[in-house]
């Protein structure tokens, strides 16, 4: 799985301590969620291609470089959401794009309810942010769907992902860079991750969780 990227660095697994625990409280839950995702797209953007430009200081002229590709934040409604304001922190140019899914509860299986993404002017890169990667079907319609926009290059961004749902991308989109902060080993008879961290959405924004 050399397109999977499990990021290790001791404060995830300090963040992950307090996303897991179900006595945190939504407003830290949110705030650790938002700092694993800087983590973990710090990762993601490592190899973004620079171009030399040259600024004047208050000092005098210097040799600096910004980065020369489109690059454009993805967030898979509703948990997604929660990674967003982080990644602009870094990203501030970023446009924000919503794809909206919801699990039918019966089959586990997404059903897209909103999609506005425009049909040309796709970036030149696109970070899909879930939260939650567990059984792969959602990203893998987002994943399509940004494929058929024409996005060359699609990362995708996760705080945990079961290892069900890490095969399923590598296997399907062997070009498609997935970084999580955790893989964790089973998906329950719900499809919810195991040990994983409940319902991302219902934590982060403070509504009643499934199950």
């Amino acid at each position: 799985m050399s397109c999977v990227t499990k990021v290790k660095h001791p404060l995830i697994q300090h963040h992950l301590c307090t996303v897991r625990d179900k006595q945190t409280r939504s407003s830290e839950f949110r705030a650790a969620i938002g700092r694993l995702a800087v983590l973990v797209g710090m990762r993601a953007t490592e190899d973004l291609p620079l171009t030399p430009v040259k600024i004047q200081t208050p000092i005098c002229e210097a040799d600096c470089q910004r980065i020369d590709v489109r690059v454009e934040l993805v967030p898979i409604l509703r948990a997604g959401l929660g990674m967003v304001e982080p990644l602009q922190g870094l990203l501030p140019d970023a446009a924000v794009w919503h794809l909206g899914l919801f699990r039918n509860e019966e089959t586990a299986e997404p059903v897209g309810y909103y999609d506005k993404l425009p049909k040309s002017g796709a970036p030149n890169v696109a970070l899909v942010l879930d939260p939650m990667l567990a059984t792969g079907g959602s990203v893998e319609m987002v994943i399509e769907r940004l494929m058929s926009w024409g996005v060359p290059d699609i990362r995708v961004l996760s705080i945990i992902a079961a290892q069900a749902g890490v095969d399923r991308v590598a296997s399907h989109f062997p070009d498609v860079k997935v970084f999580v902060a955790e893989i964790d080993p089973d998906l329950n008879e719900q499809s919810f991750i195991v040990p994983g961290l409940g319902d991302a959405g219902d934590r982060i924004f403070d509504t009643p969780q499934h199950g």
